[in-house]
């Protein structure tokens, strides 16, 4: 069994095909799928979507990208919302300097109250940090000794003395068809080089389709490609990455039913 632990299925491009999609995963041993909130505010969708399909799990959180537009949500508000039992995680929450969308100081608010929830509740976080290794670095560690916290690092593109310290830290990373990419040669060597229980593989879709289907719409199926590469670059069979990633997903999402 493969997982998707961070897609976005309540994104329009999904709208006429979420059946397909979620029946197209099945078919290739997806066995779990979590759509990842991007607005607190709109909880509401991402939960008909989740309650429509057993298999199929989300979050809570606020994307940098919409930092502003929900500044102010506290940690308490955000707490209140994981008693759904669909619910398994909080974020995507982060830093994100490449676009410019989310003033930075609204973005680290939105940031450590996600954290906080995290902590609060046990529930994982989502991170996304996108440019911004020092500035997510910084943070991470400054709130890890507030007190622990559980959270895995999705998309990773940053560099290797992040993703080192959010190992040091006891922290997740995760990758997506960029890994996949011709370009992207220094990702797989980080990818080679962590321990194999702190990995784990999803799509990001309907962004970011990996290798032969690079171009197009991606969707949870895909997450196979991604497992793929990261079998062979780690160089092991995908059976074995197969395992590795679900068992740290599970580990790391244990509001999920394993069964």
């Amino acid at each position: 069994m493969l997982v998707d632990s961070h897609c976005h299925l309540d994104f329009p491009d999904f709208a006429d095909d979420l059946d397909g999609i979620v029946a197209r995963a099945a078919a290739v041993g997806i066995g779990r799928i979590v759509t990842i909130s991007t607005r607190v505010r709109r909880l509401g969708e991402l939960l008909k979507i989740a309650e429509r399909y057993p298999n199929v799990y989300c979050s809570v959180g606020t994307h940098p990208h919409h930092a502003d537009e929900e500044d102010g949500i506290a940690a308490d508000e955000l707490i209140e919302r994981t008693h759904h039992p669909k619910v398994v995680a909080l974020g995507e929450a982060g830093l994100d300097n490449f676009y410019d969308n989310g003033s930075p100081e609204a973005q680290e608010r939105g940031f450590r109250a996600h954290i906080a929830a995290a902590r609060a509740t046990g529930l994982p976080l989502v991170i996304h940090t996108r440019d911004a290794d020092e500035g997510c670095g910084r943070i991470l560690e400054d709130e890890m000794k507030r007190g622990s916290f559980r959270a895995v690092l999705h998309c990773y593109t940053g560099g290797r003395e992040l993703a080192m310290k959010a190992i040091e830290l006891g922290l997740s990373i995760s990758f997506t068809g960029i890994l996949t990419f011709k370009k992207s040669q220094a990702l797989r060597d980080l990818a080679a080089e962590l321990p194999s229980d702190r990995i784990m593989v999803e799509t990001d879709a309907p962004y970011l389709a990996p290798g032969k289907f690079r171009g197009k719409r991606n969707e949870p199926s895909y997450v196979v490609e991604i497992a793929k590469v990261l079998a062979e670059t780690r160089g092991v069979s995908l059976e074995e990455i197969s395992r590795q990633t679900t068992e740290n997903f599970f580990r790391l999402f244990s509001k999920v039913p394993t069964a």
